[in-house]
């Protein structure tokens, strides 16, 4: 029997066996955490800010110094590439990175006459060279895994994870529609005895899976994926 959600068909055939898509595997927040330790003031504090938030890169760049509040614990997000503009709450942690940077400018992270950090692609060259010495001086290749946007799933696969909420990670990364929310969230490899997970194929599968309790993470390939926890 051929089904639909949200206007797509979904194939009448068994995909008992099949398992959901997965992104490929993250660093973990050790990781993460070991690079920007290693990575010099300003890399840091807008990797840190990637690593919390998920903001594109250059949200990230257009960041001003008005646009920080830190009696609120606050930054303001101005709108790119179609995404809304939004303001998001973040950690003691980034606010003193952010404030231990010289202010020069305008922009929080954006060159002056006396930085040779001219632009975005030049600042992400930086970055590269600054990561690259962490992986050899740790010995683990999987630092150079970690690239700006890998920030960006990695944020809206854990937010998903802890709230079970799309509506929320929709709101942290500016997007418009729901379903470019849907392919941030696909699971990365979190334990595999804490969560149930299947696959629906019909509308039938789709509302038992819903009344047995699962929550709806992806639509993908004409298949629903679904979880809960164990």
């Amino acid at each position: 029997m051929n089904g639909s959600i949200n206007g797509k068909s979904f194939l009448s055939k068994s995909h008992a066996t099949r398992e959901p898509k997965r992104f490929r595997s993250f660093p973990t927040e050790t990781e993460v955490d070991q690079l920007v330790g290693g990575l010099g003031k300003k890399s840091a504090a807008f990797l840190q800010l990637l690593k919390e938030k998920g903001v594109r890169c250059g949200e990230g760049w257009a960041i001003k110094w008005t646009d920080v509040d830190v009696e609120r614990n606050t930054v303001n997000i101005v709108r790119e590439k179609g995404s809304g503009a939004r303001q998001l709450r973040v950690s003691p942690r980034l606010l003193a990175m952010v404030n231990a940077l010289p202010r020069k400018g305008a922009f929080i992270f954006h060159a002056t006459e006396a930085d040779p950090i001219t632009s975005l692609d030049h600042f992400r060259r930086v970055f590269d060279r600054q990561r690259e010495k962490v992986a050899e001086r740790l010995e683990n290749p999987r630092i150079m895994q970690i690239h700006w946007h890998t920030l960006r799933h990695y944020r809206a696969c854990m937010e998903y994870h802890k709230t079970k909420d799309l509506l929320h990670v929709m709101q942290i990364l500016g997007h418009r529609n729901i379903m470019n929310t849907m392919r941030y969230t696909r699971l990365i490899d979190f334990p595999s005895d804490e969560f149930a997970s299947k696959v629906a194929t019909s509308q039938k599968e789709i509302t038992e899976l819903l009344e047995s309790g699962f929550d709806f993470v992806l639509q993908e390939d004409g298949l629903a994926y679904f979880r809960k926890r164990r």
